[in-house]
C-alpha cells in the first residue's frame, strides 16, 4: 500500500465520509488525495503544502514520503573512544564529528551569499541505544536535515552553518544546561526529534 493514493470516494479529513471538504482551503474536495493516514485534501492543495513544508500531512503531521533538508555540504565522521560518559558508566562513548567547509548558499536564507562553515563534535553513550541513534543521525545527515544555514545563537552573526532543531549532546558533563550528561531523558528525547522529520 502507497503512502499517497488516489481515491474514488469522497471521504473528509477525518477519513470516516462524514464531509467532503478540504481541511486546507476548507472548499468541497477536488480531485482527492488521501494520505496513509486517512485524511484527504485537494490534490492541488496538497501539493502546495508537500512544497512548503515537505511531505508531511498538514494535519497530524505523519510524514507519508522522504523529507530532505537544505544542509549544506559536509562530512560526518564517528569514532569509539573507551571514556564513558556520566549516567553511562557501563560503556565507552562514540564521538561524532561533523565538519563543513565555507562555502555559497543556495537553497538557503541568502543565495549567492558566502556563509561561514563550522566544526562540531557531538557525544553518544557506545550501547545499544546510542549505536542506534547514531545510525539515526547519519539518515538524517544524510538526508541534509541536521545543519542549516542561518543566524547563530551563540554569536548572533548571519550566514552561519547552524544546528536545525535535532538534539545533540555537545559537552560530555555538565548536564542538560550545558548541552551534556548526565540526562536520562536525551536518547528517548532525539529519537522523537527525529521521528517527527520522518527519520525512524
Amino acid at each position: 500500500k502507497t503512502a499517497m493514493e488516489n481515491t474514488s470516494t469522497k471521504k473528509g479529513a477525518s477519513g470516516d465520509g462524514k464531509d467532503d471538504f478540504c481541511p486546507i482551503c476548507l472548499d468541497r474536495l477536488i480531485k482527492q488525495k488521501q494520505l496513509r493516514c486517512k485524511h484527504t485534501f485537494c490534490d492541488e492543495c496538497l501539493q502546495a503544502s508537500v512544497k512548503h513544508t515537505g511531505p508531511m500531512c498538514p494535519v497530524c503531521k505523519d510524514v507519508f514520503g522522504v523529507m530532505e533538508g537544505d544542509q549544506p555540504d559536509g562530512v560526518m565522521t564517528w569514532s569509539s573512544n573507551s571514556s564513558s560518559l556520566p549516567g553511562f558508566s557501563g560503556c565507552g562513548c562514540i564521538v561524532i564529528t561533523y565538519t563543513f567547509p565555507n562555502g555559497k548558499q543556495e537553497k538557503h536564507p541568502n543565495p549567492g551569499q558566502p556563509y561561514q562553515g563550522t566544526t562540531r563534535t557531538a557525544y553518544l553513550p557506545d550501547n545499544e541505544e546510542g549505536q542506534e541513534v547514531l545510525k539515526l543521525l547519519k539518515k538524517a545527515f544524510d538526508q541534509k536535515m541536521i545543519f542549516t544555514v542561518g543566524t547563530s545563537r551563540t554569536s548572533g552573526l548571519d550566514n552561519q552553518v547552524i544546528w536545525n532543531d535535532i538534539s545533540h549532546k555537545t559537552s560530555k558533563a555538565g548536564g542538560p544546561q550545558s548541552f551534556g550528561y548526565p540526562d536520562p531523558n536525551y536518547l528517548r528525547k532525539v529519537k522523537e526529534d527525529l521521528k517527527a522529520k520522518g527519520i525512524e
